[in-house]
């Protein structure tokens, strides 16, 4: 085993939970997983970082995917806990393995800046939910702000490595437009006690675009 591939194994998992369980970004999580209802999605739902802030009576199926078999069951054991119906399947957001108009809230926290192909699980995300269903977004990306935007041009490919993949310079806004949601901002900022090329945030609801 090279040294990448150890560090992708147990360096990166480290960084990650260390990062997202942070209490500036899990008092982000109590605002926005709440506004999930009915049939839930959930992208990369094996960390099970966001049940905990779930309405458990607001939600009548908890589905998701996550790449890794063994987080995966560690949700579900979590998930049946909290009395839900469960659906979690083990794959990526390039390819969701459910049916089409399916769910009434997705949840997708901290996601969308690792994944291969943001375009397609963007359009996956679409295709899943229902009509009148919402996208409920906590992601961190591109900061607004010229200078710090450039400095996460530089870092980024340092940082990709070193942090699983994830992708400084995504636009979050702007990507959800992109792909033909309407976006409903709830909040914008820069995470305290974190370096701005990696602390801007961004979080609300997205509707499909009719």
């Amino acid at each position: 085993m090279g040294l990448a591939d150890w560090w992708n194994r147990h360096g990166v998992p480290r960084v990650i939970e260390c990062a997202c369980g942070m209490p500036a970004i899990a008092s982000l999580r109590e605002r926005v997983v709440p506004l999930a209802t009915g049939r839930v999605f959930e992208i990369g739902c094996g960390g099970g970082l966001n049940q905990q802030y779930y309405k458990r009576d607001a939600v009548s199926l908890f589905a998701g995917i996550d790449p890794n078999a063994k987080l995966l069951e560690n949700a579900r054991t979590r998930a049946r806990a909290n009395g839900w119906d469960t659906e979690m399947k083990e794959g990526v957001g390039e390819d969701i393995p459910f049916a089409s108009s399916t769910f009434d809230s997705v949840v997708c926290t901290f996601t969308l800046c690792s994944v291969q192909d943001e375009t397609r699980v963007l359009s996956e995300l679409k295709r899943i939910l229902k009509p009148e269903g919402r996208l409920i977004f906590l992601e961190h990306g591109r900061s607004p702000d010229a200078n710090v935007a450039r400095w996460q041009e530089r870092i980024e490919p340092v940082w990709k490595p070193f942090a699983g993949g994830c992708h400084l310079t995504r636009p979050v806004g702007g990507s959800l437009r992109g792909a033909l949601f309407d976006v409903e901002p709830l909040g914008q900022k820069y995470i305290k006690r974190t370096p701005k090329f990696a602390g801007w945030v961004e979080w609300g609801v997205a509707h499909k675009r009719n």
